[in-house]
């Protein structure tokens, strides 16, 4: 009889892109400082996952990375412990993420959030099925947003799959649950995207996925942070 999985405390929040799509409001800091509803983007991120439960969390870092310590610190602030990853150069989410994880105390599974989402994704929907012997990792999925008709992925009975012509899909939320187990097969400092796990287990019938219908906003492009700034975002 397996043990049941304890509740991860442990989240990586990826801050280390460039805002390529905002340069015109990024050139002097960091896309994860944005404003929305008057508090930097990363702010509402971190606030979200302390409702969850999280303690302790390692944000990678980049384009003015500095700017970024400087308005956490070390987290005590939040009720969190807060590492950080200083990338030189850029390891792509799933490198980022790997070399994150060093930073944290061990664990069977950690939470993954963009730092540029604002959303009210229930992580214990995650988290619960994640508990599923068979599942590996779970996406937090959302429906396909105007910019993104395409989507990224199908959904079906719970399993993610790979997007597939006359299917209905889903884009990924940028908010993810993992095991460990998954990450430490890839070297540290080695760049790659979380897509090439994501595909993965897809192949092995491992990646679960939920869908979101609620409040949800990509803010890296300018039509969306002008968006959301308009709308108000509740307090946690």
């Amino acid at each position: 009889m397996t043990s049941p999985l304890a509740r991860p405390d442990r989240a990586v929040v990826l801050a280390a892109g460039l805002g390529t799509r905002l340069r015109w409001l990024t050139a002097d800091r960091p896309k994860a400082l944005m404003p929305v509803a008057g508090v930097p983007a990363i702010v509402h991120t971190l606030r979200h996952l302390v409702a969850f439960g999280i303690r302790h969390v390692a944000i990678n870092l980049h384009h003015h990375g500095d700017q970024i310590v400087r308005l956490l610190g070390d987290g005590r602030g939040f009720g969190l412990a807060i590492r950080y990853s200083r990338e030189a150069r850029l390891l792509d989410s799933g490198g980022g993420v790997r070399r994150a994880c060093t930073l944290l105390p061990a664990g069977d599974t950690v939470v993954v959030c963009n730092a540029d989402v604002i959303s009210d994704i229930d992580l214990a929907r995650l988290w619960r099925q994640m508990a599923e012997p068979e599942i590996r990792a779970v996406l937090g999925l959302v429906p396909n947003p105007t910019h993104h008709p395409e989507g990224d992925f199908t959904l079906a009975a719970g399993r993610v799959g790979l997007r597939r012509d006359n299917e209905p899909t889903w884009t990924f939320a940028g908010v993810s649950l993992w095991s460990q187990a998954v990450l430490t097969r890839y070297p540290v400092g080695a760049p790659f995207s979380l897509l090439e796990p994501m595909r993965a287990l897809i192949a092995e019938g491992a990646l679960g996925g939920v869908v979101h219908r609620g409040r949800w906003r990509d803010i890296g492009r300018p039509r969306d942070l002008l968006t959301i700034r308009r709308c108000q975002v509740p307090p946690r």
